[in-house]
């Protein structure tokens, strides 16, 4: 019996796809969409990370399978090549046209010791640890609106084995010392152990640090065990804080916006349409139709900064207009022509305008 060969391609589509099916599919366990980008990706990969991480599942003999799943999942779909390649045909893509590397990722984002959950420690600590490392992240305006990840090199100190050996966990102990029959002295000495010598050795990693969406300044992200080592024990922490740079057009209240708009004297008379260009690109359009006066101010609703503990709820934009006035002289018969298109009379007033009204 004889087979076409386009139903043997058929057929082979068919298994194929049933094949992939069978795999894990790795959008659905970081829970985005096929669309989604790669600040999506990597968001949803911190938060599932946090969620499944063996540490906070130590009752769960299936944290650490459904943690490395997630791993590889984001290991997968954080890199264009092997996205593509998963795309097309699944995991035997991947491997086919690149092997899979299996590292962690999860150190990049939270360190490499294990982390607390909501600033709690999970008991007392016997284990000095290193002092922790407060440090300025500097992020823009479109970040904080947006969102994004930010790489950092950090050059960390390494304790690397070396030749000989230290005393180490030093500690003040009561020793009896006889000092003859029937006789006893009571002392305090210091006694040490005897260790592995250790020299330190500096490391360059990769950090990604998350701006979440509406974050505030002095807000924090913490990589445990990335701050000053500990001879003796674990290294601490690395904070970065967030600082807001300056930035052309807007200024940030809150969750407000304030900027200036710069108009002629004739569009301030007679009116204009303008449009500002926001913080993700998209045109704010501004239309007046009656006069604009120096100083005046208009309100924008949901065109301010997302709130950072709901996205979806943005503040307000605030718009305040300058006038240009024209510098040429006018003739005799063009300053007769604005007194009767204006019919203005005279007001002359003379004020505190600081205090006054």
């Amino acid at each position: 019996m004889k087979f076409h060969s386009s139903f043997l391609v058929s057929l082979l589509l068919v298994i194929s796809q049933n094949v992939c099916q069978a795999e894990d599919d790795y959008y659905e366990i970081l829970g985005i969409e096929r669309s989604a980008t790669s600040y999506e990706i990597k968001k949803a990969y911190r938060r599932k990370a946090l969620k499944e991480h063996p540490d906070t599942n130590r009752d769960d003999p299936d944290a650490t399978e459904r943690f490395q799943r997630v791993n590889k999942a984001y290991e997968v779909l954080s890199d264009d090549d092997k996205r593509k390649a998963y795309d097309r045909c699944g995991v035997k893509c991947v491997e086919r046209e690149g092997s899979m590397d299996h590292t962690d990722p999860f150190a990049s984002f939270f360190g490499d010791f294990g982390f607390s959950f909501g600033g709690e420690d999970r008991g007392p600590r016997d284990t000095p640890k290193g002092g922790t490392i407060t440090m300025d992240l500097l992020v823009t305006l479109e970040e904080l609106y947006s969102g994004n990840f930010i790489e950092i090199t950090r050059n960390k100190p390494v304790m690397k084995p070396a030749s000989g050996t230290r005393k180490c966990n030093c500690r003040q102990e009561m020793v009896t010392r006889n000092l003859g029959p029937g006789r006893f002295q009571m002392i305090q000495q210091t006694v040490c152990d005897e260790c592995p010598n250790v020299k330190m050795v500096n490391e360059e990693r990769l950090l990604e640090v998350e701006v979440e969406i509406g974050m505030l300044d002095t807000q924090e992200s913490i990589f445990f065990a990335e701050g000053e080592p500990h001879m003796d024990g674990d290294p601490g922490d690395l904070k970065l804080r967030i600082r807001t740079m300056p930035h052309p057009v807007f200024e940030r209240r809150g969750d407000d916006l304030y900027t200036n708009i710069t108009i002629s004297l004739q569009d301030a008379l007679t009116g204009f349409t303008i449009e500002i260009p926001h913080l993700d690109g998209h045109k704010v359009v501004v239309t007046r139709e009656k006069v604009t006066w120096p100083g005046a101010r208009i309100r924008k609703k949901g065109e301010g900064m997302p709130n950072y503990e709901n996205n979806n709820q943005k503040g307000v934009l605030y718009i305040t207009f300058d006038v240009e006035f024209p510098k040429q002289e006018f003739t005799d018969e063009e300053k007769e022509s604005v007194r009767n298109l204006l019919k203005q009379d005279a007001n002359n007033r003379v004020y505190n305008g600081l205090h006054g009204t």
